[in-house]
């Protein structure tokens, strides 16, 4: 018998099956992590997953691993140099956009502790396990993901509208919404205490 999976993996494709079986919907609190997440759903806007996924090591590289302070600080030369890298998505609001954040999770980062402290305390550090039937059954956005897009654009984020913050919440395991079948439906994970 094989392994059941949610309906949106695409099995030909190694790296999306290891991204669904052992990242997303796993609680992460790895402020490296967090970023990297938060500007790749951001990159994904308007475009599938799957293509940003496959682009992944691509972008680790040419934004100097997520390190939030050297991308806080590119110039105009570094913007030019990424926009001709056809490694990453060359749009320039979204290469804006990661700078911008870069920026602005720093001072997150000052002002409580970071991603995780921040993400985290919308649900009082215990992830939400949906228990949808189907892939159709779970919403684009919720209540929860309209307040963090709300909080995360007065701190100055960009590319973090619902919709989009909802796909990073299931992404980093705020929200577990693996589907009835799926073999990771109802795992359990060991938390951070």
């Amino acid at each position: 018998m094989s392994v059941q999976r949610c309906a949106w993996v695409n099995l030909d494709n190694p790296r999306y099956v290891t991204y669904h079986d052992e990242e997303w919907g796993v609680p992460c609190h790895d402020e490296t992590r967090l970023f990297e997440m938060l500007n790749l759903e951001g990159a994904q806007a308007g475009l599938s997953w799957e293509t940003v996924l496959n682009k992944r090591e691509t972008y680790r590289a040419a934004f100097d691993q997520w390190n939030p302070e050297k991308i806080a600080r590119y110039t105009d030369a570094k913007v030019a140099k990424l926009l001709a890298d056809p490694g990453i998505i060359r749009n320039r609001l979204k290469v804006a956009a990661t700078i911008t954040n870069a920026q602005s999770y720093l001072r997150l980062r000052d002002d409580v502790g970071g991603l995780a402290p921040f993400l985290w305390a919308y649900v009082d550090g215990k992830p939400i396990r949906n228990k949808w039937k189907n892939l159709s059954d779970a919403p684009a956005k919720t209540a929860l993901s309209d307040q963090v897009s709300k909080d995360l654009l007065k701190r100055g984020f960009k590319f973090v509208g619902s919709t989009i913050i909802y796909a990073y919440l299931q992404g980093i395991g705020i929200i577990d919404d693996h589907v009835v079948g799926c073999h990771c439906h109802g795992r359990k994970h060991k938390l951070p205490k």
